[in-house]
């Protein structure tokens, strides 16, 4: 988008956030909240924008769910591809338009919340660079039947992007988006720099999907910041199954009684795999309800890294908040840390947060060989019953259907010993 069609505070937020950028130093091993991370995977020189692709073969790759409300396919930022079929007074647009056409409802939105979960210099980075993305908008009293479908494709090697994700729900409104990342080939290496604002007006429903299966030689960095208003409900889900390396920052900051806040994941890394997962459920006013359930399940030498913190402010009494990490280890070799904690400043309240740890028990596998199924294959039925759980609150069945493709592919590249 040219320079000169973005709105003076736009320009002015990129010049800061890029001074921002420089000055902040790079996270250390001293840092709580890079605990167990692993800071090597920050070394993110010989990477860069990249030139535009031909995009006819990915736009035909381009395949989800069976119908949507409005679906989006970008390669390297760069819209290629978009249909919509969406109620009257709904804004759904690439972000770099919307800047031109709502700018004032962008500004009001776009990234307000302060980087509290380690990255706050990658934030920068991304705030510093971002140049497109998906706005949406639902206004008072409309609800989006159907899902809007945004496909974000990295080509070329050592290809950079920073793919934003803006949504907004007025009173009584509905919507949901499903954003899908992936590589364009298995062997070229990128790096995404990805963020997402969601913003869930009074009394609506907000349904936040993000499916990462990039390559294997690719790296991610992906903040989701939820604000939640009084009586809404907000839910986000983020899958991992590719990448090499993936740090998820999800902050959900519920401010009005009556909020909830849904905060889901399935990560199944294998090989050498690391899934990186910090989170921060603010409870701000009293009677909100948030609940948190993360699953990994771990194969090889993969790692998986689990922070997260229920913080409960003065005066927010009534809240009722949950926080679980449950790691399946199908390795002796991978490696789960999970540091779930709680911060309580309020009276009445009731929060609760706990982790596990385990393997398949031996009677498990020997019930379904007694049934004639091989060991391998049961193993990954069990596997695979675990993910169930967490995508079963998705409460959509074609959404459903989405990501267990994406879970079943997974196990079906563990199971052929393929990348």
């Amino acid at each position: 988008m040219p320079a000169h069609t973005l709105p003076q505070w736009f320009t002015d937020r990129q010049a800061t956030a890029k001074e921002r950028y420089e000055n902040l130093p790079m996270p250390t091993r001293r840092d709580e909240s890079w605990r167990f991370g692993n800071l090597k995977q920050l070394d993110f020189s010989g990477f860069q924008v990249a030139d535009p692709v031909d995009a006819d073969a990915l736009i035909a790759r381009s395949e989800g769910l069976e119908s949507t409300a409005a679906k989006f396919v970008f390669v390297n930022d760069a819209l290629v591809s978009s249909e919509s079929n969406l109620p009257d007074g709904v804004i759904c647009l690439p972000l770099a338009e919307a800047l031109e056409s709502h700018s004032d409802l962008v500004e009001a939105h776009f990234m307000k919340q302060e980087s509290r979960l380690g990255s706050a210099k990658h934030a920068a980075w991304h705030e510093a660079s971002v140049t497109n993305g998906l706005f949406v908008h639902v206004p008072k009293n409309v609800e989006v039947d159907g899902t809007i479908e945004v496909h974000h494709w990295i080509a070329g090697a050592n290809a950079l992007c920073f793919p934003h994700t803006l949504v907004i729900t007025g009173e009584s409104a509905k919507v949901r988006v499903v954003d899908i990342f992936r590589s364009a080939d298995e062997v070229s290496p990128g790096l995404a720099v990805a963020y997402n604002d969601l913003f869930a007006g009074q009394n609506s429903k907000l349904d936040y999907i993000a499916l990462q299966a990039l390559n294997e030689v690719t790296r991610m960095v992906q903040v989701n910041d939820t604000s939640i208003r009084r009586d809404a409900r907000a839910k986000a889900f983020v899958l991992n199954t590719g990448a090499s390396w993936a740090r998820n920052e999800s902050l959900s900051r519920l401010e009005g009684s009556g909020a909830h806040s849904d905060m889901l994941s399935v990560s199944i890394p294998a090989r050498e795999q690391e899934y990186d997962q910090r989170t921060f459920q603010h409870h701000v006013s009293e009677g909100a309800y948030s609940d948190l359930l993360y699953k990994n399940t771990l194969y090889d030498d993969s790692k998986t890294v689990f922070s997260g913190l229920i913080y409960v402010d003065e005066g927010a009494h009534q809240t009722d908040a949950y926080q679980t990490c449950r790691n399946l280890l199908m390795s002796d070799r991978a490696e789960a840390h999970s540091m779930p904690g709680l911060e309580i400043n309020a009276d009445q309240v009731k929060c609760s947060h706990g982790s596990t740890s385990a393997q398949i028990a031996d009677e498990e596998i020997f019930y379904l060989c007694a049934r004639g199924i091989d060991p391998a294959r049961a193993r990954q039925l069990i596997a695979r019953g675990f993910s169930v759980e967490v995508v079963e609150r998705l409460e959509d069945e074609g959404v459903e259907a989405l990501v267990l493709s994406f879970v079943d592919a997974k196990f079906a590249c563990i199971t052929n010993g393929g990348a």
